[in-house]
């Protein structure tokens, strides 16, 4: 049986995925314009039309009669959108003659749509539309490209089921609603409802200027860190603006299948999600830790200090956000380990945040548990059980491969690295940084989230950790399996 790959319909997937990528660029030409930066506006008016061409022809001539998304296309659609999109955003960077660097503007692309949020610019020079486009990759990154997509795919003839499947982070993906369609759906309207109310906070609440509050709000509900001053948010010193940045940034780093039990009126049940609970539980005892460990070291000179920065910068390193409102890497070290195994964990699944994320690290530490009492019990049956549902072995050994893989990716991802001479503490944290899309590192250099000592090859590799990273990295190692691509041997697929 001959189940090759429906390249038709990948390529027309592709083609609405490089219209919709075309046409966010539209509000960041206007914003150029506003600016009176004709030549970035005339950049995003170029690669706006050149791409929704081509888009517009994939969609046009890629015509198939077969609608069915295999596992196979919805991985194959999933991998290559988020590459294509990254080289689509590329474009503005360099025919603004902002960047003379191809590898530089991929990296700057790739980390608005992986909601990495790094540079390797230096923004005291960029231009403002170039700014609000990064912020808008971040946004559409934030929840996925491709979810927003699967609401459309109905209207094509299209089940997107396999691709919401291949997409969204985490290990398992709760529908909300009987059509997928209707769930992403759903997803998108909590998303931009969060915008829209984290948006009026910070123009009622402050003084912060619009163009201000439309890039801190597109940066932080995406979890990305896309700030629009070189300080970054310690340019305003504004207590009130990091709490709101910070609550909508943990918001969005909760499982987004939660919130319509609290539209339903289901708070027991929200409450109740295990992963939630734990999730809240390392916040408020990281911060604990934290403010403690700076007070009582005298970082600080106040028990307020220590609370306003080790608290907010917990909040940024569990969401994987990477904000920094002050010079963490002088902090003792207890507190940057403590920072650094908060990236690694991450937030929930089906987030915007990265990393891990917290179901995986309840998964392995039950898999621990019961590791321990079956060398005291040998023949006894212990089932992993998240709350009171005994989960399937299939998908604890998924855990623990993903895992492994997050790990290897990780090592790989340092020793490469390493060729560019940097302290161990800088390369090992800018490779997990990328991977977990964090956009932050654990040095001096890093705090501020600029990359930009890597070489141009280099670069190339911290885009791919980003993207590794937002993808979960299987849905990209699929791609260099041989199995993957023979149809002959990918029945199963």
């Amino acid at each position: 049986m001959n189940i090759a790959l429906n390249l038709r319909l990948t390529s027309k997937i592709l083609g609405t995925v490089v219209c919709i990528v075309s046409i966010a660029m539209l509000p960041a030409m206007v914003a150029s314009l506003y600016f009176k930066e004709y030549q970035t506006a005339f950049a995003f008016a170029i690669s706006s039309l050149l791409f929704l061409a081509g888009g517009a022809f994939a969609r046009a001539f890629s015509r198939s009669n077969t609608f069915n998304i295999r596992a196979r296309d919805g991985f194959l659609i999933v991998s290559l959108s988020w590459i294509i999109a990254s080289l689509i955003g590329s474009t503005p960077y360099i025919f603004s003659g902002y960047s003379d660097s191809f590898f530089s503007a991929f990296f700057e692309s790739a980390a608005g749509f992986t909601t990495t949020g790094a540079t390797v610019f230096d923004i005291t020079s960029m231009p403002s539309g170039l700014m609000f486009w990064k912020a808008i990759c971040n946004w559409l990154g934030g929840m996925g490209i491709l979810v927003f997509l699967v609401t459309l795919l109905p209207a094509l003839g299209i089940s997107g089921q396999k691709i919401f499947k291949a997409e969204s982070p985490g290990i398992k993906v709760d529908k909300i609603s009987s059509r997928i369609s209707d769930s992403a759906k759903m997803l998108y309207l909590i998303y931009i409802s969060f915008t829209l109310l984290e948006f009026l906070l910070l123009i009622l609440g402050s003084d912060m200027p619009i163009f201000d509050a439309i890039i801190n709000t597109l940066g932080s509900i995406s979890t990305g860190g896309v700030f629009s001053h070189p300080q970054g948010l310690a340019y305003y010193d504004s207590v009130y603006i990091e709490l709101v940045l910070s609550i909508f940034t943990l918001l969005s780093s909760v499982n987004f299948t939660l919130y319509p039990l609290l539209i339903q009126g289901g708070f027991s049940r929200f409450f109740k999600n295990v992963e939630l609970r734990v999730f809240l539980g390392i916040v408020i005892f990281a911060s604990i830790l934290i403010c403690l460990n700076l007070y009582l070291t005298d970082t600080y000179d106040t028990i307020g200090q220590s609370l306003r920065y080790g608290c907010f910068q917990v909040a940024s390193f569990s969401t994987t956000s990477g904000y920094a409102i002050t010079n963490y890497s002088v902090w003792p070290l207890f507190s940057k380990i403590t920072m650094f195994i908060l990236m690694i964990i991450g937030g929930c699944a089906a987030s915007t945040s990265g990393s891990i994320k917290v179901i995986r690290i309840i998964i392995m530490f039950k898999m621990i548990q019961r590791n321990i009492y079956k060398r005291i019990h040998p023949r006894a049956f212990i089932s992993v059980k998240i709350g009171e549902t005994p989960l399937q072995e299939e998908l604890i050994s998924q855990t623990a491969s993903f895992v492994f893989a997050f790990f290897a990716t990780l090592a790989g991802g340092t020793l490469l690295l390493s060729l560019q001479g940097l302290d161990m503490e800088m390369t090992f944290s800018t490779a997990l940084s990328m991977l977990s899309n964090t956009g932050i590192a654990l040095s001096e250099a890093g705090y501020t989230g600029y990359f930009g000592m890597y070489s141009p090859p280099l670069q190339m590799v911290l885009s791919a950790l980003m993207i590794f990273g937002r993808l979960e990295i299987f849905t990209i190692l699929l791609l260099f399996i041989p199995s993957f691509w023979n149809p002959d041997r990918a029945k199963s697929l």
